[in-house]
């Protein structure tokens, strides 16, 4: 019998997370999610700015679905590509930056219809309807 190879720690793929569609998460639901555990999350909290779940009346931690997509994000870049919290902080940072930076989108090509146009039509409905009375 050949033995069974398993996989190294580096070399599986982990397991895309699949996050439903939901408004609020509540923390063991996230880290369920997210396979990590809640004290994680909450250490997480304190060393990126851009984590801030909202609290509810009791007091308990509630994700939304981007906190839980930018979780994701952090576990990908410590667990996956190496990053310390540092350096992950900053790469989250200027990725935020470069995102703000993009330059808008031009304005789309103007219609072939012109607003006078539209007016003339909309006034010659109003004109056959207002003749039915």
């Amino acid at each position: 019998m050949s033995p069974v190879k398993r996989a190294s720690r580096k070399t599986a793929r982990p397991a895309e997370v699949i996050i439903p569609d939901k408004l609020y998460f509540r923390i063991g639901e996230v880290a369920s999610l997210c396979r990590l555990p809640a004290y994680v999350l909450r250490f997480w909290e304190t060393e990126f700015p851009q984590l801030k779940p909202v609290k509810s009346s009791t007091g308990q931690r509630m994700y939304r679905k981007r906190d839980v997509e930018f979780v994701v994000r952090i576990k990908k870049l410590l667990y996956e590509n190496g990053f310390t919290i540092a350096g992950a902080r900053a790469h989250l940072r200027e990725e935020t930056k470069s995102e703000r930076n993009q330059s808008a989108l031009p304005f789309p090509v103007p219609p072939s219809v012109s607003v006078a146009h539209l007016r003339h039509e909309l006034k010659e409905i109003l004109h056959i309807l207002s003749a039915r009375h």
